[in-house]
């Protein structure tokens, strides 16, 4: 076993050269600060006449009540803000999933975040954009027409995958960041990590194929904000912090981006269970 997976709380965030590690108390506190990050870069922006433009997650997913209840709280305009879905499922002719499809981010996002947020404050449906299996190009082709990515909010999968850039060690580090948006098989493990997430368990109810923005892409944004929070996010934080730079854990190679930190609860700093 890797010494790092035995790093206690102190170890692990005292001990890393290369990635930001913050602890935090709970779930709640993780996605509480991750929705008022997303509010405070919207509003800088505002203030200084700027779009918005935000990679964002379906997973984690917790941080969106806080941001809908601060954005019409405090009266956030979002129409001049893009959001960039980072992925979505794909079914078996690589077409996105319904959006009625229990597990479509399409249809999460309409649900839980768009429909939730003032008319007057929302932004126009346009803006709301999600890799098409159909044009995986114009992801790409929209940053760079919008300036670039102002910050990206995401998870970190069992395998190391930041959005879906599963784990290929037949790839070398330089090749695996060149990779943009495109469509992949999932593999196994994330399939059944996500089952039991999402599925309770149901393996063979889960899509194959989905449609993923690059690590190029995320690696031109200009900060990365990651956490996480799962049981098994205790060894994925160790590795992520303290493994070897590697393909087959995707996330070590965003340690190398200039503004990333790695945001846990105290439940994953912990070793194990009290």
């Amino acid at each position: 076993m890797k010494e790092y997976y035995l790093y206690d709380k102190e170890q692990l965030l005292n001990n890393s050269p290369q990635l930001r590690l913050i602890c935090e108390k709970d779930n709640e506190t993780v996605f509480q600060k991750m929705a008022q990050q997303m509010a405070d870069e919207i509003s800088a922006n505002n203030s200084a006449g700027r779009r918005t433009v935000m990679i964002c997650p379906v997973g984690p997913v917790g941080q969106y009540p806080y941001f809908v209840d601060l954005v019409n709280t405090n009266r956030i305009s979002l129409k001049n803000v893009w959001f960039i879905n980072m992925d979505e499922y794909l079914d078996e002719n690589k077409s996105w999933v319904s959006v009625n499809h229990p597990l479509s981010f399409r249809g999460f996002m309409e649900r839980a975040v768009y429909t939730k947020i003032d008319d007057e404050l929302v932004m126009p449906k346009e803006q709301r954009v999600f890799p098409d299996p159909e044009d995986p190009e114009r992801i790409l082709e929209l940053i760079e027409e919008l300036g670039g990515v102002d910050i990206v909010f995401g998870g970190v999968g069992i395998n190391g995958h930041v959005a879906f850039n599963e784990a290929d060690p037949s790839l070398s580090a330089e090749e695996f960041c060149a990779q943009k948006t495109r469509i992949l098989e999932i593999t196994p493990e994330t399939r059944t990590a996500n089952a039991i997430g999402d599925l309770s368990g149901a393996l063979e109810d889960m899509p194959r194929y989905c449609i993923t923005i690059g690590m190029f892409e995320i690696l031109k944004s200009k900060k990365i904000r990651l956490g996480c929070f799962r049981n098994w996010h205790r060894a994925v934080v160790r590795r992520a912090a303290y493994g070897e730079t590697s393909t087959d854990f995707p996330v070590t190679l965003l340690r190398k981006h200039p503004d990333i930190t790695l945001s846990f609860t105290e439940y994953v700093a912990k070793l194990q269970d009290e």
